[in-house]
């Protein structure tokens, strides 16, 4: 694909000669947002095209009976869009109208015009704020469904704020009236073949736009439209190829000042940088309960100091993928650029281990609760060292600190009266002999009917819910319905925090993502209650007050507070970080998955708030979507998909699976995790470009200026490359400072693009067959900026990939010092440096290793088939696949009588089916062997194809119980091993 050239509207052509056309990539270039408002309106332009069209384009085909799944989806969407509206009249947030009186003219002159990139035509006062593009279009795409009167029925019922949003904006002149647009405005398009068009009309009449699903009919049907556009055809010039700088240049215009700025940065831009900071290292994760106090990084006034947390993970099972990118490794990436950037950064993370979730597995494994924490902690620990995790303490919530620092904010609230006591219904499983955790009910959602509920949240509408709310509520471990008991228990008073928290959040929430701001003002524009933060429980920190020492803080409660209390066990001096003075103060980024942000956004800041005591409270929340894999769901109860020690075991660098997951991070949606994308963005994006050009690079330099940088005397088609790598970089750090990671990523690649199209443009190997001063002066200058833009790139990606940036390091030679990131693009490595040794950075992924790959980690619902092999003879192995088969049925129906979806069910399913042919296929055998005139020489099989198959088995259950799944679902395939041993031992007993 390429892009045209000269740039004017985002129009990307095809080698076939399919153009593709984004209306809002187009809007957003013609009617920029104003200053301040960039990042709103960008988001919301993504959240349109990502989320809202998809969901559109479904009615084009409506009947009379909608579809409830695409009910229950499109009101789930657009219940975050009313969020976002409240109390608003623009999406923004803005109140102000200014220049709303030509932009819908605007908008759909642009999508109906074809080919054109010049309006300057902006009125006086229009540059305040007031209706912006993402306005423009949400409105459009909605337009269909507010005007059809069954969708808006079933998808807006709810939607008081999205209405009144519509009909204020309809209420405008060009949305109203569909006035002709004066000659006055002057609203002008250039063509591409030079002409000027002057529109008058509003493109709204010229469409002449239906209602209902007519009009999203009549928009796809447009012949107006880019790519059906003939008038647009006979306007459109070939794309040319861009082989060289001069053709780059052309792309993307470079102006007089960005070319003195690029030479003043190259000349003395290297003075300028200042000198990184030293950082303290980490001291060591421990693994006892113990902590230990330690001289460590503290705020320094005059300084940033930034405090980075992720979402404690859970120690009850292993982290997959989608967990790794959601809270740890996306704060890794934040982190180090922090460093990188001179910032004082801490960064401290730590395992979540109170909860019935670790009593359960307790049980489940034989061991005491802190044995199991124990158990999973150090596992945990291992994950995130090999995915080099840079924590500066990575603890755990187990501690004396935890239950100090709890129980004193506890009483602080208590003494403050912003908790209350209540009677509440809490649900005991009489067949468990224990109270059940909301987490460990699951039911039918009273709000929206979905099925597997849990008991804190709804994963189908994501309302907070209680478990006592639950329809038809089932145990989660056993199956059976749990009774109601009433117990006194502790609340916190939200409402009374309630204005307090308001204000906060308004005064803060522009610095988190999209999907924190609507979640969090969908639950205040709910309402809130109190809520509960006690349990009948044993495994937790009990409650410091006489008469209630019998319960448990509630996990939603403790859990939170384990920042403050691992940052306790860093340093003793933890409150300068927690409770930070005036003249120090501290900014926390917080990074999670989705499910978390109420937890994060309103329950704790609600305590650190009523405790008073001056707490620093989150400034930056950033929150993924979820990652699914191979178009699936990732599930720690089922297996399915990478968990974090299938990752080490695959053969594949730890870099490599950083850089694919973050450019894979769910930013505003959610993105899937593909092995053969894995292959793919490996062998193309860091074999084939970034790799590519570094060892280019270096290799020119050790074979032509003996491993060192030469001179270099840039002149101005040089000058143009740099000004295109300091726009990148600049782009790069504007997007991790917003913690927008997977575009940084882009710009670094961007870079080693750049970089390739000069050494193709500029032909190295070409002047270095040429025996003039000048040629040789020329590829000098080019090796030396490569070799410098080498340099540049391994500063960059060192926060992705910190291994490869290491090694990148040692084969350029280049100082620790340098490692700091700048917004110049200056000399890194002076003329006279001396170069390491060059070597291949990335190894290609082959097809066949993937396709390997891809087959063993499917999910244990397929690799836990049995293996198909004939069965032997006797007595016992009819008797133990019996009790297999019973014990696989008993789980089937366990699973079908909860309710849970047909794809979770049905592999056990298969699995039964086959175990029952294995033990018909026994007793058959055992009739003949053991039956009236049955022979006793028996042929049993090939001992070295047993010997397989036992290992094969052995494998599996091995895997199975290290993952920590139930006995249930393992005990089968134990079965199956001891059965097929028996049949080696007979084989091999009958070769003797």
């Amino acid at each position: 694909m390429r892009f045209q050239a000269p740039r004017r509207l985002p129009v990307l052509e095809t080698e076939s000669g399919c153009r593709l056309f984004s209306t809002n990539a187009a809007s957003r270039l013609v009617l920029p947002p104003h200053p301040g408002r960039e990042i709103q309106v960008d988001q919301w332009l993504e959240w349109e095209a990502a989320q809202l069209q998809p969901l559109v384009a479904s009615i084009a085909n409506l009947t009379t009976k909608l579809d409830t799944s695409v009910q229950n989806n499109a009101v789930k969407k657009l219940m975050l869009l009313d969020a976002a509206l409240e109390g608003k009249r623009f999406i923004d947030g803005s109140d102000m109208l200014a220049h709303a009186t030509a932009d819908l003219g605007h908008y759909m002159l642009l999508i109906s015009i074809g080919t054109k990139d010049i309006w300057d035509t902006r009125r006086a006062g229009q540059e305040k704020d007031g209706i912006s593009v993402a306005d423009i279009a949400v409105w459009c795409t909605l337009y269909s469904v507010v005007t059809e009167p069954k969708l808006r029925q079933s998808w807006l019922a709810d939607a008081a704020n999205i209405l009144s949003w519509f009909t204020s904006l309809q209420g405008l002149e060009h949305f109203q009236s569909l006035a002709l647009l004066p000659e006055s405005t002057g609203v002008a398009y250039q063509r591409t073949d030079g002409s000027v068009t002057r529109c008058q009309q509003s493109a709204v009449s010229a469409v002449k736009v239906k209602a209902g699903v007519a009009a999203h009919k009549q928009f796809l049907a447009a012949t107006w439209l880019p790519s059906n556009t003939a008038d647009g055809e006979k306007d459109h010039p070939k794309l040319t190829t861009l082989t060289s700088v001069t053709g780059l240049a052309k792309e993307v215009p470079v102006t007089e000042a960005e070319l003195e700025a690029a030479r003043e940065a190259w000349q003395h831009g290297a003075a300028r940088r200042p000198t990184p900071k030293p950082r303290t290292h980490p001291v060591y994760v421990y693994t006892s309960i113990t902590c230990h106090s330690h001289i460590m990084d503290l705020p320094r006034a005059g300084e940033r100091n930034i405090l980075v947390t992720s979402a404690l993970p859970y120690v009850n099972n292993v982290p997959h993928l989608g967990n790794i990118i959601g809270c740890v490794l996306s704060a890794d990436v934040f982190a180090r650029f922090s460093r990188l950037s001179n910032n004082n950064t801490l960064f401290i993370c730590g395992t979540d281990e109170y909860g019935t979730a670790t009593e359960t597995k307790a049980l489940e494994e034989g061991l005491s609760p802190q044995e199991i924490c124990d158990k999973y902690f150090k596992i945990h620990d291992a994950i995130y060292k090999w995915f080099n995790i840079s924590f500066d303490y990575f603890g755990r919530t187990t501690t004396p600190e935890q239950t100090r620092i709890c129980q004193d904010l506890f009483l602080r609230l208590h003494e403050r009266d912003f908790t209350l006591t209540e009677s509440m219904e809490q649900l005991l499983c009489e067949n468990c002999k224990r109270y059940l955790a909301d987490r460990f009910v699951e039911g039918t959602c009273p709000k929206c009917g979905y099925e597997d509920a849990r008991g804190d949240q709804c994963d189908g509408c994501g309302h907070l819910i209680n478990a006592t709310e639950l329809v038809n509520p089932r145990c989660k471990v056993c199956g059976q319905r749990p009774v109601i008991r009433h117990s006194d228990q502790f609340f916190l008073n939200l409402p009374k925090i309630e204005p307090v928290l308001q204000t906060w959040v308004e005064s803060v929430c522009n610095g988190w993502s999209n999907n924190a701001r609507v979640i969090t003002r969908s639950w205040l524009k709910d309402g809130l209650k109190p809520r509960c933060i006690t349990r009948d429980l044993k495994w937790g920190i009990p409650v410091p007050l006489e008469g209630y020492t019998d319960k448990v803080f509630y996990v939603w409660f403790d859990a939170p507070i384990g920042y403050l209390s691992i940052t306790a066990c860093y340093t003793d001096q933890w409150r300068l970080w927690w409770q930070p003075a005036q003249q120090s103060p501290v900014s926390l980024y917080q990074f999670m998955a989705k499910d978390n942000v109420p937890f994060h956004s309103v329950m704790f800041p609600s305590c650190l708030l009523g405790a008073g005591q001056g707490h620093t409270l989150l400034e930056h929340l950033m929150a993924t979507e979820y990652l699914n894999y191979e178009d699936g769901k990732f599930s720690k109860s089922r297996g399915v998909g990478v968990f974090g020690t299938d990752a080490r075991d695959t053969g594949i660098p730890s870099d490599v699976w950083r850089f694919y997951l973050l450019y894979v991070r769910p930013e505003s949606q959610d993105s899937n995790f593909s092995w053969v994308d894995l292959a793919t963005k490996n062998n193309s994006e860091l074999l084939n470009n970034l790799g590519n050009f570094v060892n280019r690079a270096l290799m020119f330099a050790e074979k032509n200026f003996d491993g060192v940088v030469p001179e270099m005397s840039p002149d101005d088609s040089d000058m143009r490359l740099l000004v295109l790598v300091s726009r990148e970089v600049k782009g790069y750090i504007d997007a991790l400072q917003r913690a927008r990671l997977r575009d940084g990523i882009r710009h670094i690649l961007s870079i080693s693009r750049h970089g390739n199209q000069y050494m193709q443009g500029t032909q190295p190997w070409v002047l270095l067959k040429g025996s003039g001063s000048d040629r040789v002066a020329k590829l000098g200058t080019v090796i030396g900026i490569c070799c410098n833009l080498s340099c540049l790139l391994a500063i960059l990606l060192s926060p992705y990939m910190p291994a490869s940036a290491k090694t990148m390091q040692e084969q350029l030679g280049a100082p620790d010092d340098v490692f700091l990131i700048s917004g110049e693009v200056t000399r890194l490595l002076p003329p006279g440096h001396k170069l390491g040794k060059p070597s291949p950075l990335f190894s290609k992924i082959e097809p066949a290793l993937i396709d390997k790959l891809k087959l063993e980690f499917s999910g244990r619902q397929k690799s836990a088939s049995p293996n198909k092999a004939s069965v032997s003879s006797g007595t016992e192995v009819v008797a133990k696949l019996e009790e297999a088969v019973a014990q696989q049925g008993e789980l089937v129906r366990k699973l079908k009588s909860r309710g849970v979806a047909k794809s979770e069910w049905q592999p056990h399913v298969a699995t039964l089916l086959e175990l029952k042919k294995q033990l018909a296929a026994a007793q058959a055998v055992n009739k003949t062997t053991n039956g009236p005139g049955a022979s006793t020489d028996v042929k049993i099989g090939d001992v070295a194809t047993l010997e397989s198959e036992v290992a094969k088995q052995g494998e599996l259950v091995r895997k199975l119980k290290s993952s920590g799944v139930p006995k249930s679902e393992w005990q089968p395939q134990v079965t199956i091993l001891l059965h097929l041993k028996q049949k080696l031992t007979t084989a091999q007993a009958s070769k003797k």
